[in-house]
């Protein structure tokens, strides 16, 4: 069942980092959406740098899924990965829990279309997220 699981969260981090290699390179789909606001105006305005940063770092995240559930075998390494995965885990729940004030299961602001679907939609698949990862990294093959 681990692989089963590894394969399939793999398959979402590398989609939701290629959604990213997207709206970096100039696709508007979704985009307008991905980002908090606060009073009707974003908080802050991603560069393609940045974005393209969190893609490499989902893709990346990937990649770990899949080598601590067994999906690629890395010999000795494997342990690490395995660790790699716990971290993981905790990130991704640490946003679903969120910072307090714009993202999360307690954030303040509220009444924004990013607030609805971080309500509705980023923070369960967050920790819908970490908490799979975290099933992978300790039942991994």
């Amino acid at each position: 069942m681990p692989t089963v699981i590894a394969r399939l969260l793999a398959a979402a981090l590398a989609a939701l980092g290629l959604m990213h290699v997207y709206w970096a390179l100039g696709g508007r789909a979704g985009k307008s959406a991905a980002v908090p606001e606060i009073n009707g105006q974003r908080a802050f305005v991603p560069t393609r740098a940045g974005t393209l940063a969190v893609a490499a770092a989902l893709l990346f995240a990937a990649s770990v899924v899949a080598i601590a559930g067994g999906l690629f075998g890395v010999g000795e390494f494997k342990g690490f990965f395995r660790f790699l995965a716990y971290g993981l885990s905790a990130t991704f729940i640490a946003r679903a829990i969120g910072d307090f004030r714009l993202v999360g299961f307690f954030k303040r602001v509220r009444d924004t279309r990013f607030a609805r679907l971080d309500t509705f939609v980023f923070a369960p698949g967050c920790l819908a997220l970490g908490l799979a990862v975290l099933y992978v990294a300790y039942n991994g093959a």
